[in-house]
């Protein structure tokens, strides 16, 4: 049975589509990177799920019942992309305030506060406010807070922005164990390796518009006997993109931090021929390295921009 189930969700703010015909399945245990830059809908989408945004069409269920504008999403946890907790709370506050938002009973409450203290690593700093939290403590409480009355199915929109890298694998570890315990998950992101990591199924998104879904290895197959083929340049990485299309063969081209990412068929056989026109168009290359195609080339290749950009 699938836990949750959209139907060609569509959304748009005036003359802008968020969501243009988004369609998608969750069943229990599994965990789902939406996969995509900023302002591809992947927010719009979540807020649609966790009823901050009403669809202009199609529809969303949720262990089979059909979310309107009312009630119906208590098995539903939300971990916003913006921390939202009261920084003049201490942890233990925070926790108590959110599971009673939650409706939580007394003796039920008071275990899963201490659970989440425990898990979140804040036990010892459990009396201290939360705006002496550093990035990643506030962010571990806002997921703890999010979860705390043991949904069915979590939201987790960003969850590791601004933080550090030591904190960004702790989060990650703790949103590895949801799909252990069973809890599907959504999970939007716009960094591969968190996708990979967490997640058993990938969805790019890109413009309101679920362009592909599945396993890496199934996403990655889609590209056959492709190759990214990343170059860096001394000059203007703009003008070297450009050139690069009109090579036979190669099929994207896009920029990212400096450099230029491309799919290509046989692309060290197509190496001699960039360089040449590299040369013609009187643009330095000053690194190439020819690399197995990843989730970032998938992303390239379906919709022509760099996912970083």
């Amino acid at each position: 049975m699938n836990v949750l189930t959209i139907r060609d969700a569509r959304k748009s703010f005036g003359a802008t589509a968020a969501l243009r015909g988004v369609s998608l399945e969750l069943g229990a245990g599994e965990m789902l990177a939406l996969l995509g830059p900023n302002g591809a809908g992947k927010t719009t989408l979540v807020r649609s799920i966790a009823g901050r945004v009403s669809l202009d069409s199609g529809s969303i269920e949720l262990l089979g019942r059909r979310l309107g504008a009312g009630g119906g999403r208590e098995p539903l946890g939300v971990v916003p992309q913006e921390i939202a907790l009261y920084p003049l709370l201490t942890a233990r506050e925070n926790l108590e305030a959110f599971g009673r938002l939650h409706g939580m009973p007394r003796a039920a409450l008071k275990s899963r506060v201490e659970w989440a203290l425990e898990w979140t690593a804040l036990a010892d700093r459990a009396r201290e406010p939360i705006k002496r939290f550093s990035g990643g403590m506030k962010r571990r409480l806002n997921i703890a807070c999010g979860v705390l009355h043991e949904p069915r199915v979590v939201l987790l929109d960003e969850p590791t922005v601004g933080v550090d890298p030591q904190s960004r694998h702790a989060i990650l570890e703790r949103v590895q164990e949801f799909g252990r315990q069973g809890l599907a998950v959504v999970y939007t992101t716009h960094y591969m390796e968190e996708a990979e990591r967490v997640c058993t199924r990938v969805g790019i998104i890109d413009h309101g518009r679920l362009v592909a879904e599945g396993t890496r290895r199934e996403l990655v197959s889609r590209l056959g006997a492709q190759d990214r083929i990343d170059l860096s340049a001394t000059g203007d990485p703009q003008k070297l993109a450009e050139v690069s299309r009109t090579v036979p063969g190669v099929s994207s081209a896009a920029v990212a931090d400096h450099t230029v990412h491309l799919i290509a068929a046989d692309g060290r056989h197509l190496l001699p021929a960039l360089l040449e026109a590299a040369e013609a168009a009187q643009v330095s290359v000053s690194s190439v390295d020819v690399v197995e195609p990843d989730l970032e080339a998938v992303f390239l290749d379906l919709t022509g921009t760099a996912l970083r950009e």
